[in-house]
């Protein structure tokens, strides 16, 4: 953990000097500077995001099929179950396929916390975060923390069927436990996760778009 800190570190200073460049005000570099680190974040999970993103358009597109099995075999559960996970085989769709990149995540952010910790902001804040090196006292940042993990979750979920329910109450849950953590964490990190779902949310309409009718073997 501590050589991912060390390598996001010196890649953020990089990212600064470069904003340094056009501004030396410290109340706009270090904010935007966290902005462009997202930007390359995001890229380099793009693939992760590609794979999702094919992973939720093809569990979609076998929900009709979904059903018809659950209706056949209502009065047995276990065939039911084992004729649906049947289906996703066939249509190579992994149930837990969409959650690989929001676990890829959590050491990204946790390496990032040490990295935001020991940045010297000089005192610096960005629109109306005071400080970046200190919890949001307005809470403005954590509450959209909260609602832009939500969205932007929620833009990767099935469009339809029970899976589309199960991944809505998670998404629920999730956007609480961020919302909460974001009271507790600096408003560069915040900054950082918030950004970061914004990105997921546009590219997320875009790739489902792309994808949204994948080629199934069932649908």
């Amino acid at each position: 953990m501590n050589y991912l800190s060390g390598i996001f570190e010196q890649i953020f200073y990089s990212v600064h000097n470069f904003v340094q460049l056009f501004t030396t005000n410290p109340d706009i570099s270090f904010g935007v500077a966290i902005i462009i680190f997202t930007f390359l974040a995001r890229i380099c999970l793009l693939p992760l995001s590609l794979k999702q993103t094919k992973s939720t358009a093809k569990m979609s597109a076998i929900q009709p099929e979904i059903k018809k099995v659950q209706e056949k075999y209502k009065n047995d559960p276990q065939r039911q179950q084992t004729e649906v996970m049947k289906v996703y085989k066939e249509n190579n769709v992994s149930m837990f396929g969409g959650c690989l990149p929001m676990l890829i995540q959590f050491p990204i952010m946790i390496a990032l916390f040490y990295v935001f910790k020991a940045v010297d902001y000089q005192g610096a804040g960005f629109l109306w975060v005071p400080d970046l090196a200190q919890k949001d006292p307005t809470m403005i940042l954590p509450i959209v923390s909260g609602l832009t993990t939500y969205f932007s979750s929620k833009a990767m979920q099935p469009a339809t069927g029970d899976a589309a329910k199960q991944t809505n109450m998670m998404n629920i849950g999730m956007s609480i436990f961020f919302g909460f953590m974001s009271l507790q964490f600096p408003g560069a990190l915040v900054l950082y996760w918030t950004v970061g779902n914004l990105i997921q949310m546009a590219q997320s309409l875009i790739l489902n778009k792309i994808y949204k009718k994948p080629n199934t073997k069932s649908a």
